[in-house]
């Protein structure tokens, strides 16, 4: 079974970039699709970006389009999201999470692995 440990998280004024990473034990991350996933308080868990096992595939929510970007590194057994021109409606707990390489998919409720989630919070 692979952990998942996510750091990077804090607190950053609106507009600012942040950059958050996903560190894999237990298990080589090439054997995994990966996502992002975030939580605000009192919401459901909601798809951020996803990269397919290889990294060659990326997806991102059109929330964040244009802003975040998710990318892996199978050599290292990490992951990274770098977001930048942050908003406050981006405040949330984030989750690196994993999944076999036969799924694909947006739905949170699909992935198998998670970490322990790392708090982001914009504002001024």
């Amino acid at each position: 079974q692979v952990q998942l440990v996510e750091s990077g998280g804090g607190l950053v004024q609106p507009g600012g970039p942040l950059r958050l990473s996903c560190a894999a034990s237990g298990r080589s991350l090439s054997s995994y699709n990966m996502a992002w996933i975030r939580q605000a308080p009192g919401k459901e868990r909601e798809f951020v970006a996803r990269v397919n096992w290889s990294g060659d595939t990326t997806h991102h929510a059109d929330t964040v389009k244009g802003r975040f970007t998710i990318s892996r590194d199978n050599a290292k057994n990490t992951m990274a999201l770098q977001m930048n021109s942050l908003k406050p409606e981006d405040t949330a707990v984030y989750y690196c999470a994993a999944v076999g390489r036969i799924v694909l998919s947006f739905r949170p409720s699909d992935y198998t692995h998670w970490g322990q989630g790392t708090q982001v919070t914009v504002s001024s």
